[in-house]
This record gives C-alpha cells, structure tokens and sequence, in this order.
C-alpha cells in the first residue's frame, strides 16, 4: 500500500490571506485538526493547526493573519510514497499527518489513524504491488462513489481501506440500521470480496436508546 491508498481525499484548505479568526471557524466547522494553507493558485504555502492558534503571541491583536501563526516548513509526501516510509517521516520529524501533494496542490492528507487503519487492513503482515494495488485503488474509489450522496450517508468521519479485495470500513454511524445499509452498498460493488465494518454506532445526541 502506498499514500493513495489510505489518504483522505477530502481536505480542507485555507487561504493564506485568511484570518485566524477565519481557520479557527474551520477547525470548529470541519472538526479537523490542521488545515493547509494555500495561495490563490491553490499552491501550499505552510500548514496550520489548532496548536498554532493557542499558542501565547508576543502582541494580542484581533485580525492576526494566519501566515503570522503558520507552520512554513512543512513535512509532505508523494502519493506513491509507502507506508512505511511515512510512518518513518511522521517519527523522524514528530508530526501527526503528511500533506500529500502532487505539482505543488494538496490532494491528500495522512494521519496516524490512517496509518493504524492501513495495518488493519494488512492482515498478513506484508504488501503487493502491480495490478492487484491498482484494482484495490480503483475499489477504494467505487466504493466511495457508492456511499456518496444516498439518503442512508450520514456516517462520520467516513473511511475506507481496501487490501486484496477486502473493504474495510471505519466511522461514526448515528444507528445499526445506517451502518447496515453502508456494509449492503459496498458489498454490492462490483470486485468487492469481503466487507469488515470497524464503524462505531454513536446516536445523535438527544436520542433515546431503548426503553
């Protein structure tokens, strides 16, 4: 497995001539924990966090632009970059996700989660490259095309890893029934082997569970 076939695809970006103000609406909003910083290009400029935020400021002064606060150098990685060479780039250099970048735009970002997920899903211990990766990338892709937009979607936090064949699915799902209908969806695409739902049932707040 490589960087593509873990990342999340879906990340959120801020611009550089933004606020901290404006990132810390996104933090809050998107419920994630670092954001790329980017130009009008979309090209990457630094990386910014909730830490980066919090952190004392020699003058506090409403209006504080995010590249004042930014992290410039940033640590990132090919999307064919292999696991274990960024597990080595998040211990050698002590962070807790890569950018993944291609010509200079962001296309994906991975976590330690990812990483955990990643060894999960590689239950045998090692990994194969060639055209059976590329089919499980495509799968990856399938799969997630499958899940988008349906009425029954409102899982959280949603991902997938796919090894061999096998789909596995991690995330937050608000009922049994919701993370049901996630498991018929996936095992009904085409090439699937086997579903292993990780999802974790979460009822919304307020709800009443039982009797």
């Amino acid at each position: 497995m490589r960087a593509r076939d873990v990342m999340s695809e879906s990340v959120f970006s801020v611009s550089a001539d933004g606020t901290v103000l404006d990132a810390a609406r996104l933090f809050v909003n998107c419920r994630v924990s670092a954001l790329p910083v980017v130009d009008q290009a979309g090209s990457m400029l630094g990386i910014v966090t909730k830490a980066d935020l919090m952190r004392p400021q020699p003058e506090e002064r409403p209006g504080r632009m995010i590249v004042d606060v930014m992290t410039h150098e940033v640590v990132i990685a090919a999307e064919d970059t292999p696991l274990a060479e960024l597990a080595r780039l998040m211990s050698e250099h002590a962070v807790k996700r890569l950018p993944i970048v291609r010509n200079g735009r962001v296309v994906g970002m991975v976590s330690r989660t990812d990483l955990l997920r990643a060894l999960i899903a590689l239950e045998t211990g090692h990994d194969e490259s060639g055209p059976r990766c590329e089919r499980d990338q495509q799968l990856r892709h399938d799969i997630a095309a499958a899940c988008r937009g349906r009425s029954w979607s409102r899982a959280q936090q949603l991902d997938v890893v796919v090894s061999r064949g096998v789909a596995h699915l991690w995330g937050i799902a608000p009922s049994d029934l919701v993370r049901k209908a996630y498991q018929v969806a996936v095992e009904n695409v085409p090439g699937v082997k086997a579903v292993k739902m990780h999802m974790h049932i979460v009822p919304p707040s307020g709800a009443r569970v039982g009797l």
